[in-house]
């Protein structure tokens, strides 16, 4: 059988037509290694340590006279820090880089920048929880290095309604942070070290998930995703607790935890969860899996109808019913946005506190400023000044 093997090999190869197929699988299949390789470095730069990316910038004085952007402050860094237990937190995951261009011969090294990015709707979700929430800081943290034009120049008076807006609020912060630095001296510190999490095959949406497991740990607080709008103020509903989004499930999209105790606890368990049962090849696991199990566990039962109607059962973490902050199912998301649904809508989220308007599946489909939907009444409502700022289409 062995004596086979390179006889058959021999008349493989002798075969020009199976011959080209064969080099043209192994074209495709280098390839394709390439181009993974090429994706998974890039990714990495964008979370890459940003002390690196900092000593190829000038300081900031220079960088007013030569008009380069300015990264904007680290989390851990500066102040006004967060104030544990009375703060609220959105990420932003995604990677904004340009492509990077040929460089001419005598000209300046062309310095890739992640700049400073938010869609109108982004900064709804922002303005809206700063507007209701006016005793929280409210956080928006940048993961990796990213950079804003600064100074009296043309450049630095680059004009960007969206940011504009959400600045005119006091309470409203824009950092960035390094997710190394951000994990060190926590219980998933090691694991990150480990690169499972950049193997993912759902990344920026891992590491939202990784981010806000995190981010409770550190300083407690309100999570939020950015894809909702709030309806009233949270100041003062306690803390430790999350939502069902459905009879089986409950959510990572809205969730709060005290920076101490019993709050600080369940975040520990969520981020132990989170590493033992990581699976890159599914993209509910590690958020909206991770907080069920977590509840299920310290409720002892699977059953989130008994979470819901024994509030003791559940040791003083509150599960929130499904009209808290999913009244309208992502199913029908499309509520948001038909004229015909409006009223519908509109009274089956009255005592939400929030909505959250499933950006996965709506983010292509836009509505004209001032047209006859839920999503345009509550940010016309909830989020003026973005709403204003979005230009003809939000």
């Amino acid at each position: 059988m062995l004596l086979r093997v390179p006889l058959l090999l021999a008349r493989f190869l002798h075969n020009s037509r199976l011959r080209l197929i064969f080099l043209a699988l192994i074209v495709l299949l280098v390839g394709g290694i390439l181009l993974s390789y090429r994706w998974q470095t890039d990714v990495q730069l964008c979370f890459m340590d940003s002390n690196q990316t900092d000593t190829t910038l000038a300081t900031a004085s220079a960088m007013s006279v030569l008009q380069l952007p300015r990264i904007l402050d680290n989390v851990l860094l500066t102040d006004p820090k967060p104030i544990p237990g009375r703060s609220i937190f959105f990420h932003e995951t995604s990677c904004h880089r340009p492509k990077r261009r040929r460089q001419r011969p005598g000209q300046r090294p062309n310095t890739q920048y992640n700049m400073l990015q938010l869609t109108a709707r982004q900064a709804c979700a922002i303005e809206s929880a700063a507007l209701h929430n006016p005793n929280f800081q409210v956080f928006v943290l940048f993961a990796g290095p990213t950079y804003r034009y600064h100074g009296n120049s043309s450049i630095g008076q680059r004009h960007q309604p969206i940011i504009d807006a959400i600045l005119s609020y006091k309470n409203i912060q824009l950092r960035q942070l390094n997710l190394w630095s951000y994990a060190a001296g926590t219980p998933i510190e090691e694991w990150l070290k480990d690169g499972q999490l950049f193997r993912s095959s759902y990344l920026f949406s891992h590491i939202s998930d990784f981010l806000r497991f995190l981010t409770l740990y550190r300083y407690g607080g309100i999570y939020l995703d950015m894809d909702v709008v709030m309806l009233r103020s949270m100041e003062d509903v306690p803390p430790n607790f999350t939502g069902a989004e459905s009879n089986t499930h409950l959510a990572a999209g809205v969730m709060s935890l005290a920076p101490t105790g019993f709050g600080h606890e369940i975040a520990e368990a969520c981020l132990r969860d989170f590493q033992q049962n990581f699976d890159g090849s599914d993209w509910g696991n590690n958020g909206p899996g991770v907080i069920t199990r977590v509840a299920q566990h310290i409720c002892g039962t699977k059953d989130i109808s008994l979470m819901l109607e024994d509030r003791k059962r559940c040791l003083g973490f509150k599960v929130f019913e499904r009209n808290a902050f999913y009244a309208v199912p992502w199913k029908h998301w499309r509520h948001f946005f038909e004229p015909q649904l409006l009223e519908q809508t509109l009274a089956h989220t009255k005592d939400s506190y929030l909505v959250h308007v499933w950006n996965k599946h709506s983010k292509q489909l836009a509505i004209k400023v001032g047209s006859s939907t839920a999503y345009g009444k509550y940010a016309e409502q909830h989020c003026p000044k973005s709403y204003a700022a979005a230009g003809e289409y939000f």
